[in-house]
């Protein structure tokens, strides 16, 4: 499913768009509250971060994996909707990761805003949340202009990510609070609606 927001298109991962996910990951600034600046292996891009991106849009419960370009069509980055392993609640965990030139932008709090509303209106989800170190506050604004609220404070577990002292951040939206009307920017035809792709 191609999703088109008024800044970006984002459409589904596949096993072409290794090469730029490792470029993306290969930044050590991109990477910085990731991993320390380390960059992803190839090999685990290519065996287990597409696979897995792609066999859970295959899944349909609204998760998966989509790149990010300009009206440019450039490259930009990516979005993602991810069930977690620990839980067996409707719930998903956004995720996202943007190149250096796409940075403030207004890309992160689009392309988040598109798959909260693709995960409300597609699947059973009662809950997405997003997580980052404490001490990033650019991607805190990301979900905080996207409507998610502050959860929980988690402690950090590993020492090579700046501000690992400070401890991880988890923030949270409820179907209750979409289907609310208190978001400006969400449509209101859909709101209430559960559509399946």
């Amino acid at each position: 499913m191609i999703i088109d927001t008024p800044h970006l298109r984002l459409r589904p991962v596949t096993t072409a768009d290794v090469d730029d996910l490792v470029d993306l990951d290969s930044d050590p600034a991109v990477m910085r509250y990731v991993s320390g600046g380390a960059p992803t292996p190839p090999e685990t891009i290519a065996h287990w971060v597409v696979p897995r991106a792609i066999a859970a849009l295959a899944a349909g419960i609204g998760a998966g994996m989509w790149m990010a370009h300009d009206r440019a069509e450039q490259f930009v980055g990516w979005f993602a909707l991810r069930a977690p392993r620990h839980s067996a609640a409707p719930e998903l965990e956004l995720a996202y990761r943007l190149r250096r030139t796409a940075w403030g932008l207004g890309y992160g709090t689009d392309g988040s805003r598109a798959l909260l509303r693709h995960a409300f209106e597609t699947g059973p989800t009662d809950r997405v949340f997003a997580g980052t170190m404490a001490v990033n506050a650019a991607s805190r604004r990301v979900m905080e202009k996207s409507g998610m609220r502050l959860a929980a404070l988690h402690q950090a577990d590993d020492p090579a990510v700046d501000g690992y002292e400070r401890g991880e951040v988890e923030y949270e939206i409820l179907r209750r609070q979409w289907e609310s009307g208190e978001l400006a920017w969400a449509p209101r035809r859909a709101r209430h609606t559960h559509l399946i792709a």
